[in-house]
């Protein structure tokens, strides 16, 4: 039998050791748990991006298919687009609302889509952008 001095110094070592330990394998369980989830969205990604590009067209009916905003359009002019080319989107009921009447201007985000329904067409290319503007 130890004193109670003892005693309770020996209980504190004990619940400091016990604390500690816990501590150190509470942060070892969620590094863990951190590297994994990395590891998986990682690879969540690399799958989408195989199925994304088995799945991507890039022409439909002789027309350059790409998509701004997330949608898919059609272009039917001479010179490809690019990603990042500006282009005139026609008018629907959303961009009537924000924009008023007439075409909208958008950026071209990806070259083909991925999108099997009906694609409206690009009504143009938009004016050029000075670095003023």
């Amino acid at each position: 039998m130890a004193c109670g001095t003892h005693a309770t110094e020996q209980a504190k070592a004990h619940r400091r050791g016990w604390r500690e330990g816990y501590e150190s394998g509470s942060e070892s369980s969620a590094r863990f748990s951190k590297s994994r989830i990395e590891r998986l969205e990682q690879r969540v990604e690399e799958l989408e991006e195989q199925l994304d590009s088995t799945r991507r067209v890039y022409e439909v009916n002789g027309c350059q298919v790409v998509e701004v905003g997330g949608y898919g359009y059609r272009w039917h002019g001479n010179e490809p687009l690019e990603v990042g080319d500006r282009v005139l989107l026609p008018e629907n009921y959303v961009s009537r609302i924000k924009n008023g009447l007439g075409p909208m201007v958008g950026v071209v985000d990806k070259l083909g889509t991925t999108y099997r329904g009906s694609l409206s067409d690009i009504a143009g290319r938009a004016p050029a952008v000075g670095k003023d503007d």
